[in-house]
């Protein structure tokens, strides 16, 4: 990708603008609840303060729809991160206008200003560039580092990127694309995917890119009772969008021309219904019961997709095998992240609920990157551009 990352740029004797990825979750007390996405930021913070400049930085928390939400501050964030850095962070209550003008332009070498939730205001999310110029106003250079928010045309992503000529993404960024650029179009084989989760009409287009690209797909999760209903299994009370069918017969017919092998469960753990206390058996996935349903993927599955993983070289990871919140239904998830966390094979995983996952058996650290985002990452997959990179690149 034809941009420039942050130690590619001059930052001698200028103020920065850093857009981050601050979303994180607030006790009730008002507290940082987990600062991972805070620690994630810090090697870019520290690299513009190694290099003597000052730096303004900007985050979203949270869906306050335009509106100021007293719970929804970045007040507590910028506590946080005076305490990782070790060094004082000021807060401003607002983004833009004549007091914050004035105060980051009379920042010194090394200084730090966090500036309030971006999405107080509703300019932000419209991509305003009156509001994304004011932003602009406050530094000589932009480095994007959020990558969260990569594929949302908003105001401090998209339309700021016009008003600065020295422009590029932080270390996170680098790490997010250079890893997926290396799965997904540079990758040591056998590539194989593992897509879960629960419906395929969210993750059409990720099949279609992934056949393009893997070796082996294995699908798992609530979407793979679509695909077995469109090779005329019965499946119970299992999850099926009737109104894809059709077209899960038409992607697997893909995958056959494209000589790519479509591995899907062929057991599951089934139950009459998602409650903590029902009863549960495992059957082959041409015996469900007419009024049970399929909650996770059985042990002859756990298998077969084991030694898949076993098999290959680079593993991408999106969705969970099951409805792993349950513990009697979570054995599916926490099997294969332990195969892919004991692999040799370069990993790759990404997704709100896949995140949750990994961090559910402690096993994060095994995986060779684990992506900040959820939408950004599925938008990758697809093989889409997103905003906030094309941004950079004009």
């Amino acid at each position: 990708m034809g941009i420039k990352y942050i130690d590619e740029l001059n930052l001698k004797d200028k103020r920065v603008f850093l857009r981050v990825d601050f979303n994180v979750p607030l006790s009730e007390d008002c507290k940082v609840a987990d600062d991972t996405r805070i620690k994630a930021a810090l090697p870019t913070i520290q690299y513009i303060l190694e290099n003597n400049a000052p730096v303004v930085i900007a985050s979203h928390l949270g869906r306050p729809k335009g509106k100021r939400k007293k719970e929804l501050s970045l007040a507590p964030v910028a506590e946080r991160l005076q305490e990782l850095l070790n060094k004082r962070v000021e807060f401003v209550d607002e983004c833009i206008g004549e007091k914050v003008e004035t105060r980051a332009k009379s920042l010194k070498p090394k200084e730090i200003l966090l500036l309030e939730n971006l999405r107080f205001y509703p300019e932000e999310e419209k991509n305003d560039e009156v509001f994304a110029k004011g932003l602009a106003s406050l530094a000589d250079v932009y480095v994007y580092d959020a990558f969260a928010v990569a594929h949302r045309a908003h105001a401090s992503v998209e339309a700021i990127t016009r008003f600065f000529s020295i422009k590029g993404a932080g270390f996170l960024i680098k790490k997010e694309l250079t890893s997926l650029e290396k799965a997904l179009h540079n990758p040591e084989r056998p590539l194989v995917a593992l897509i879960g989760g629960a419906k395929v009409s969210g993750k059409l287009e990720i099949l279609e890119n992934l056949i393009q690209r893997v070796d082996k797909l294995l699908i798992g999760g609530g979407m793979a009772f679509t695909f077995l209903r469109s090779m005329g299994y019965e499946v119970g009370k299992s999850l099926v969008e009737e109104e894809l069918v059709k077209v899960a017969k038409t992607t697997l017919e893909k995958a056959k021309d494209s000589q790519v092998e479509i591995v899907l469960p062929v057991d599951f753990v089934v139950a009459p219904s998602r409650d903590e206390n029902v009863p549960t058996k495992v059957v082959p996935r041409e015996e469900i019961p007419p009024e049970w349903m399929g909650l996770d993927i059985g042990p002859q599955t756990i298998k077969i997709f084991s030694e898949a993983i076993r098999n290959s070289k680079t593993v991408i990871w999106n969705g969970p095998m099951g409805v792993f919140e349950i513990e009697k239904f979570a054995k599916g998830t926490e099997s294969i992240v332990r195969e892919i966390a004991n692999s040799s094979a370069m990993s790759v995983v990404g997704g709100g609920d896949t995140d949750a996952a990994l961090n559910k058996t402690g096993l994060t650290d095994k995986i060779t990157f684990v992506s900040t985002a959820g939408g950004a990452f599925m938008e990758l997959l697809k093989g889409s551009e997103l905003p906030a990179i094309k941004a950079l690149e004009r």
